[in-house]
């Protein structure tokens, strides 16, 4: 059987439900890239179980699917054109992405030790078009790696670049005073971005850069273990959600939220909450949406049984 990758390209031969949940879209999307960038481009199908009998799916060239160019929108159906119709016992068809390598972080309990050979896997990143675009170096993380709260930003700024460290510029300080409002210090937290590359003149990221870069926030997140996750401004609520609705339609709510294409090494943590509240950026621009963020902050305080800052005594 000819092999299911050449080079980029996609060729859907294996045995696939007519149409794929969210989650199974994102981890297959993933689990394709990673195995590109480690070198592997040729798979072949294994045969079915003797529920079934093997079905092969013929598909044209035009049908090929390019994953540096194309994503799954989380409102797209696949159509058959796009994924084989096959039968797929129950059991396979939800146990799919179970079988997912290891990460090589997976191998340590510390999660000190597990954030660094992230960071060592990213290396001199130029996965995508952001490391010849005047970045000066990659904004990794920083933080508690044993958080319970997680903030998610966008992208790096000037400052951030500058340093090597996330939120440290005038929007990092307003992060800086949102923590200590909710009665902890950073150093408690862990925060990080979806791309990790300043985009020049501070841009929104692209989506390619998002679905390139994402796979390394996933297996932080996966590392850390929150149990919240506070997504600042709509990239990385976007992103992360995979929905593209808007901020006042996202926010106000927590989401069931488990990092794609990679799994705890703690049996314990399978998922957090997901919370959506404004970019401080965003509320430097607009004050008067202060208070809605810190409502969104309360809501996050409230599930972790925060107290807030202790009140004076004098």
């Amino acid at each position: 059987m000819p092999p299911c990758l050449r080079g980029e390209k996609l060729l859907f031969l294996c045995a696939m439900p007519p149409t794929l949940d969210r989650e199974l879209r994102r981890a297959l999307a993933a689990r394709i890239r990673y195995y590109n960038e480690i070198g592997i481009y040729d798979f072949y199908r294994r045969p079915m179980s003797d529920r079934g009998a093997e079905v092969a799916a013929v598909i044209s060239d035009e049908d090929e699917i390019n994953i540096s160019e194309r994503t799954f929108d989380p409102g797209e159906e696949m159509s058959p054109r796009k994924a084989t119709a096959v039968a797929v016992p129950r059991e396979v068809e939800e146990n799919v992405f179970n079988v997912i390598a290891l990460k090589p972080e997976q191998t340590v309990s510390d999660p000190v030790k597990a954030l660094k050979i992230i960071r060592e896997d990213l290396g001199d990143c130029k996965r995508c078009v952001l490391h010849k675009q005047g970045r000066k170096q990659i904004v990794f993380g920083v933080g508690n790696p044993k958080a319970e709260l997680m903030f998610v930003g966008e992208g790096p700024g000037a400052d951030e670049d500058e340093k090597g460290e996330p939120f440290v510029g005038r929007a990092g300080q307003l992060l800086n005073n949102m923590i200590k409002a909710m009665g902890i210090e950073r150093s408690d937290v862990y925060i990080a971005n979806i791309v990790k590359c300043r985009p020049p003149g501070n841009r929104t990221p692209e989506r390619e850069e998002c679905d390139t870069c994402s796979p390394f926030l996933m297996r932080q997140i996966a590392v850390v273990k929150p149990k919240v996750i506070v997504a600042l401004g709509a990239t990385a609520a976007k992103t992360l959600l995979a929905m593209s609705s808007s901020m006042m339609q996202l926010r106000g709510r927590f989401y069931d939220f488990k990092p794609t294409g990679v799994r705890s090494n703690d049996p314990n943590w399978n998922e957090c909450k997901l919370a959506v509240t404004y970019h401080p950026a965003f509320l430097l621009r607009d004050p008067r949406q202060k208070g809605e963020a810190w409502k969104d902050l309360q809501m996050v305080m409230k599930e972790l049984g925060m107290s807030g800052p202790a009140k004076s005594t004098q």
